[in-house]
């Protein structure tokens, strides 16, 4: 089935059979690695992390699987009306993983941190909201508005290098480099395999983020 015609998305939609089995490993090992380090994380932290940086632990991780396997969904599904309804649930677990990245670092700056967290997610629902409402008519300023929401914690970048460990600081910062530079490769889209580059750099991003809330929570904490 061809596109819809009054839909008003217009960007790249037919991909190559091996695009798309490189795009579905891609994915494949997100999830795993995505399973095998959130369980990690939640089992060990469980015994260091106090009960709200537990639960914004498992709001993480529960986010994450939630967003690659909704791409996964996405990507693979064929031209049809349920790949739309995929579009907007993927692109609005965007802001859910985002929102949901800062919470585990935000709650490490006690009561002063409360005005930041509720703008993460104001804004992060707000996004959510345009995507699912809304879908395809903000695509172009939704990149940015991504990349705003994503960096705004350099508001509170004094706060945070005085409360975490340098070597969590260091992977939050690696983490945001490797998801902006996929962002080069998202909007690269007559690149052969583009959308698997694009995903590699978002389990890359997701990974470097893992292992800062772990070195947070436990290894820091050890």
């Amino acid at each position: 089935m061809t596109e819809p015609m009054n839909l008003p998305f217009r960007g790249r939609l037919h991909y190559s059979r091996a695009e798309l089995i490189a795009d579905g490993l891609v994915h494949a090992v997100g999830i795993v690695l995505a399973i095998a380090a959130g369980s990690a994380l939640l089992s060990l932290s469980l015994f260091y992390a106090g009960p709200g940086e537990y639960a914004a632990a498992v709001f993480y991780v529960v986010s994450l699987l939630t967003v690659l396997s909704v791409s996964l969904a996405y990507n693979l599904w064929p031209l049809t009306p349920v790949k739309w309804v995929l579009r907007r649930f993927d692109h609005a677990a965007i802001y859910l993983l985002i929102a949901a990245t800062y919470t585990p670092f935000l709650a490490q700056l006690g009561p002063d941190a409360w005005l930041m967290i509720a703008l993460v997610w104001g804004g992060a629902l707000a996004g959510m909201a345009i995507k699912l409402f809304l879908p395809g008519r903000f695509d172009r300023l939704a990149i940015i508005f991504y990349l705003a929401i994503g960096w705004s914690g350099i508001v509170v970048a004094g706060p945070l290098m005085e409360t975490l460990p340098p070597a969590t600081m260091a992977l939050i910062l690696a983490g945001g480099v490797a998801y902006s530079s996929g962002v080069i490769f998202f909007i690269w889209q007559g690149l052969r395999y583009q959308n698997a580059v694009w995903h590699g750099f978002v389990v890359a991003g997701a990974g470097l983020h893992c292992a800062a809330i772990f070195n947070c929570l436990v290894v820091a904490r050890l």
